[in-house]
């Protein structure tokens, strides 16, 4: 009997010994990067038991549909990171629509500041007439309208500009993919007393260490950033907008953001597109499709989509994160946000980590 302690705490420790610390184990924590430097964690393919002789076709693949970079974090850890055709890990490239999710996400800290309130008309922040509405029409589009895609507003032209923002529904009732997003880098401009890159780079930017700048061109104004940039703010997701120990985004609002909107697009948040629905919308049309956006992809994904098939999938029941960046999949139809190449793309994904 002496030796019956002596036993108990043998196996106690032989139970702790995992062996290595795979994300199966619910114990791990959760990494992050350190915000200065190039330091980061890594995770070997083998420590996970994925299927190692499915990664070679998925590299070919990807360098096939002329992708740039490729990153797969669990954890917060690299299990994957490949750059194609002379691109780098310093090199920057271009969020296109996947940037949306940045500015949703700059909103909500503002409201959490007491800034704003996503719930109040738009026009409280950008005076009446941003529009060329009816100031009837014009005062039902409210900041939660630009972050739902439904303010209503004329589609036609992508250039936001007052003369394009015409009436073709009451604010709520339409869903339509359209630049008047940008109207919330405005609202947020005007509710902080500065411009929105200064408030974004004080409040999310350089909190979660992010290099990259916002181009203001034309018609768009997009976000440019390295790869390693991309995946911060996807960890930043993963951690329903906790970093470290700091709350970065009201998780409250960071999970509204990540649910469905509103009825007519279910497939859609806070500018952030989600997979597992009974139906969805695409840009440039009305149609409703019905079925899960990416039905090969895990149903809980939620996911920053941008032309050219620029990619942030989140996969919490994974505690996986998954980054794409490059040229077009298909040069002859670069799209605006889901393609084919999701598909596609899981497809190869899902021959790895099953």
């Amino acid at each position: 009997m002496k030796y019956l302690p002596l036993l108990l705490l043998s196996l106690l420790f032989v139970g702790c010994d995992k062996g290595d610390d795979t994300p199966q184990n619910p114990t791990e924590a959760f990494y992050f990067p350190p915000t200065t430097g190039s330091t980061w964690e890594t995770k070997s393919i083998a420590s996970l038991g994925w299927n190692q002789s499915a990664v070679q076709p998925l590299k070919d693949y990807l360098a096939q549909k002329n992708t740039k970079s490729f990153m797969i974090l669990v954890n917060g850890r690299i299990v994957m990171e490949e750059y194609f055709n002379g691109h780098t890990a310093a090199a920057t490239w271009q969020w296109n629509s996947a940037g949306k999710t940045l500015v949703a996400t700059t909103t909500g800290i503002a409201q959490q500041e007491g800034l704003l309130s996503i719930n109040n008309k738009a026009s409280q922040y950008l005076g009446t007439g941003w529009t060329s509405e009816t100031l009837d029409k014009e005062n039902l589009i409210t900041s939660r309208h630009l972050l739902t895609m439904s303010s209503g507003l004329n589609d036609a032209s992508e250039l936001v500009i007052k003369s394009n923002l015409t009436y073709l529904a009451d604010a709520g009732t339409r869903w339509s993919y359209h630049n008047v997003f940008q109207k919330l880098m405005d609202v947020v401009a005007a509710a902080s007393k500065q411009d929105f890159e200064v408030y974004f780079n004080t409040k999310l930017k350089n909190k979660i260490g992010m290099d990259g700048f916002w181009n203001y061109g034309a018609i768009f104004k997009i976000y440019n950033s390295s790869t390693r940039s991309m995946a911060r703010f996807g960890l930043l997701a993963l951690n329903n907008g906790k970093w470290n120990d700091e709350q970065i985004i009201n998780e409250t609002y960071f999970k509204e953001s990540i649910s469905t909107s509103q009825t007519i697009n279910p497939s859609y948040g806070y500018l952030w597109w989600l997979n597992g629905k009974s139906k969805y919308m695409v840009p440039g049309g009305q149609t409703v499709y019905q079925g899960a956006l990416v039905p090969n992809a895990p149903a809980d994904m939620y996911a920053a989509m941008g032309a050219e098939d620029q990619r942030i999938y989140v996969i919490p029941s994974k505690n996986m994160v998954v980054i794409r960046m490059g040229d077009a999949s298909d040069p002859a139809n670069p799209n605006f946000a889901l393609s084919g190449f999701d598909s596609a793309l899981w497809e190869k994904i899902n021959a790895v980590i099953k």
